[in-house]
């Protein structure tokens, strides 16, 4: 190994229900929308039958991990309160856990009341679009659960986001948010942090891809990566098809991401993105 490689170091194991999981090789982050807003029509999963349907399905296809959301992050969504989010999680978390005890689970959510009730019915991973920003209780709590958290940037709120993407430097300004908040949960005592940049929240698409470009540059900050492009608009503006024509691009910048050291893909299609993984490991012995 290079010099330089050591010096930016990633760190390649978590800790998950007491046990090391690793990340020599990348994982595969499945989504599962509880939601009836979500901006792809078919991550949408509202009944228990089809929700566990659905999870036996990414189990097959290579799943690593799955991403519970109750609550539509995508530009423009409404708000809805803690109530509505958590009464539309528990169903799907509970019916998950009971038919699938070994699967590790990540809830996406920026509340730290939704947080702590989901760890405490068998989550392993809080998944935080506003990295710590939209509840100023969940960087204790996640301190106090002890439980990986995937700190993610974005500006405002999915209501008004796109509106926000003036930056004096783009990647700097992403650089000096993310050290801020890594400091801060390490004086909580908090050191299993991983990475999203947040592709689509609050940035342009060319904004979007000089992310993308530049995904070595987040190495200065010598944690796990994960990237979540999937079926994006970013993809399918550029290309002039639909979020259901957006796979094959999908999978080109995944391929992309993966060279560039990524750890995680958050992604609607497991199966192919597995197989991505699969090849750039065998490319990459």
């Amino acid at each position: 190994m290079a010099a330089k490689d050591n010096f930016f170091s990633i760190k390649k194991t978590l800790k998950i229900r007491g046990k090391v999981f690793d990340l020599i090789y990348p994982r595969v982050m499945g989504i599962i929308n509880l939601t009836p807003d979500s901006f792809y029509l078919k991550s949408r999963h509202t009944n228990k039958t089809d929700i566990i349907k659905y999870t036996e399905r990414l189990v097959k296809e290579g799943v690593d991990i799955v991403d519970l959301g109750a609550y539509s992050s995508r530009p423009g969504a409404d708000d809805i309160s803690e109530n509505e989010e958590w009464r539309r999680l528990e169903k799907g978390l509970k019916a998950i856990k009971r038919e699938f005890s070994d699967l590790i689970i990540s809830i996406d959510t920026f509340r730290s009341g939704i947080a702590k009730n989901a760890i405490g019915e068998g989550a392993d991973i809080i998944n935080d679009i506003s990295g710590g920003d939209a509840d100023k209780l969940m960087f204790q709590t996640i301190a106090d659960l002890q439980v990986p958290y995937i700190l993610m940037h974005m500006r405002g709120t999915p209501k008004n986001m796109v509106t926000l993407t003036d930056y004096e430097d783009l990647l700097f300004d992403l650089i000096k948010f993310f050290e801020m908040r890594i400091r801060n949960l390490n004086q909580l005592g908090h050191n299993d942090i991983i990475i999203d940049p947040g592709i689509g929240f609050s940035k342009s698409v060319g904004q979007n891809y000089e992310i993308l470009k530049n995904l070595d540059y987040f190495k200065v900050l010598k944690l796990p990566l994960l990237i979540g492009v999937s079926r994006k608009s970013l993809i399918y503006k550029k290309l002039g098809v639909t979020a259901e024509e957006a796979l094959n691009g999908t999978s080109i910048l995944h391929t992309i991401a993966l060279q560039k050291g990524v750890s995680f893909l958050r992604v609607h299609d497991v199966k192919e993105a597995a197989e991505v993984a699969k090849l750039v490991k065998l490319i990459s012995n």
